[in-house]
């Protein structure tokens, strides 16, 4: 995917370049617009398929969140970016690739989603014991071995991990603006560390 994210990232690039030659003529609401529709969708453009990519490609990609983020915020290149995301509230590029594969999940599980995604998951049965797998809808890894380097980025292996890891509460939401609006704030906090950073204001 090396060679992908090298095209989406000069892009997008481009497109900023373009934007920041217009940005003091609109308005923050306005720039933020434009700047989701011609950039951040193209962060966001099948990014599941990115998932567990090494750190080094991904960090190519929030580079250019990073640029558009600072170009919103009138803020100089080598500000620090975490609270300018905060701000924001915008979920670091790895996370998006998450909040995008737990979505298809929930759809998967309630006959939204296509068939060929459907057909990858598959539920845990209830057993008589007092495990977590009687209380939300977990998920079961697929039997057999599969390769390290490709067979963990696949979707079959993908969902199960990265759903499995969700609260209780969060597995049995079945309304997607609902499941989308707590999945963002979860993996927000999980993110930043939000308790840390908010012990470190009261301290101060």
């Amino acid at each position: 995917m090396s060679t992908h994210i090298s095209m989406s990232c000069s892009a997008a690039f481009f497109w900023l370049h373009n934007i920041k030659r217009i940005s003091q003529f609109l308005p923050r609401d306005k720039l933020e617009m434009v700047l989701h529709a011609f950039v951040t969708s193209r962060i966001d453009y099948c990014n599941g398929l990115l998932y567990g990519l090494p750190d080094c490609e991904i960090a190519k990609l929030q580079r250019v969140q990073n640029a558009a983020a600072r170009l919103l915020m009138s803020c100089k290149k080598y500000d620090h970016i975490t609270p300018v995301l905060i701000n924001l509230h915008w979920l670091p590029v790895r996370y998006r690739i998450n909040f995008k594969i737990l979505l298809n999940v929930l759809k998967a599980l309630y006959g939204m989603a296509p068939s060929y995604i459907i057909d990858l998951i598959h539920t845990k049965t209830n057993t008589r014991y007092l495990l977590r797998s009687n209380e939300g809808n977990l998920l079961k890894h697929p039997s057999g071995k599969m390769k390290k380097s490709f067979g963990d980025r696949s979707f079959s292996v993908a969902a199960p991990t990265l759903w499995n890891a969700l609260p209780v509460s969060l597995c049995s939401i079945k309304c997607i603006s609902t499941f989308k609006s707590n999945l963002r704030t979860y993996l927000f906090k999980l993110a930043f560390n939000i308790s840390w950073i908010l012990n470190i204001f009261v301290y101060f």
